[in-house]
């Protein structure tokens, strides 16, 4: 089934490639629109893991430079049954988290440190279990390839839209001029941001629910859900906005706008999420945990609590310290 899930994205994204070509540039376009998309399909199923962590400057970490967020990724994957995932971190003061990998076997999971100073152990390993699940139900593959081929669409449409018609014979020519050219900038874009909402939107609640069981704490991940979503709003991610195309990885969507339940978010509407795993606490009989709310400012923490599960806290201002496991 992922298998088959996996060719028909590939076969979509590619067919709007092509169209993208056609519209920009005729037969001729479509044609060099079909190598380059067959290209990119092999070239992304091997490096687009890669690509994703390296658009957001992510750093590998181990037991020894953050031993007690190892630890966590450790302890889930054992208990997800998964082999042990490449451990990441990326130096973002906004609380997220994503995961990537064309199987369990190459996978990786990245949180920024935003999130690893923001929340307690225990909601940690909620949203760690919760991109596990995305590994051990291989929706990484699905989603990261989505990622690479979406980033390359909306490239052509720019192209197609700063150089005009490629060529001057009239098969490497738009079909419909500067319409056609109109067209691929915008509808192309659209329409691979519309298959990447079908598919993210659709997995994250399987996610939430397969991690929820892997942690043993589904209100623990609502708390988290509820915090990340809350901070997301008020601190950027410039590396998501300049890469838009991997919003849909991450766990809160991190881009400024479409943060609504509709048909332009990447994302399902946090509540309906947080409502879902209280639903399965109170049915699963798992351990209820009231989630913690969020004092004023983005890193704010209740009185008397600590900043994370680092136990670092102190900085000025009510925020905790920049100092962590990564140093």
């Amino acid at each position: 089934m992922n298998f088959f899930k996996t060719s028909l994205l590939l076969a979509a994204m590619t067919a709007i490639f092509m169209t993208a070509g056609y519209l920009i540039g005729g037969q001729g376009g479509m044609l060099i629109a079909l190598v380059v998309a067959a290209g990119m399909n092999l070239f992304s199923y091997w490096n687009a893991d890669k690509m994703v962590l390296a658009m957001h400057r992510a750093r590998r970490v181990d037991r020894v430079s953050a031993p007690e967020y190892y630890d966590i990724v450790a302890r889930l994957a054992a208990n997800a049954g998964l082999p042990m995932p490449a451990v990441y971190i990326v130096d973002n003061p906004q609380p997220n988290a994503f995961a990537t990998g064309r199987d369990p076997e190459h996978a990786a999971v990245a949180a920024t440190t935003g999130l690893l100073q923001m929340l307690d152990r225990d909601e940690i390993a909620g949203v760690m279990a919760h991109e596990l699940s995305h590994v051990q139900n291989r929706d990484t593959l699905t989603m990261t390839v989505t990622a690479t081929i979406a980033g390359a669409i909306s490239m052509l449409a720019n192209f197609g839209l700063f150089f005009g018609s490629m060529g001057r014979s009239s098969e490497n020519r738009s079909p419909l001029g500067g319409i056609g050219i109109l067209l691929a900038a915008i509808v192309a874009p659209l329409a691979a941001m519309l298959v990447q909402m079908a598919i993210s939107r659709t997995r994250e609640y399987a996610a939430d629910r397969r991690g929820a069981e892997i942690s043993g704490n589904p209100l623990a991940l609502a708390s988290a859900l509820d915090k990340i979503a809350g901070a997301a709003k008020r601190v950027p991610n410039m590396t998501a906005e300049q890469n838009p195309a991997t919003a849909h990885l991450f766990i809160i969507n991190p881009l400024s706008g479409a943060r609504m339940d509709n048909l332009f978010s990447t994302h399902p509407d946090t509540g309906n999420r947080i409502r879902a795993l209280m639903a399965m606490a109170d049915d699963g009989g798992f351990g209820r945990r009231s989630p913690e709310p969020v004092a004023d400012g983005p890193w704010a923490r209740p009185s008397g609590s600590r900043s994370g599960p680092w136990g670092n806290g102190g900085g000025s201002a009510g925020r905790p310290s920049n100092r962590g496991p990564w140093g």
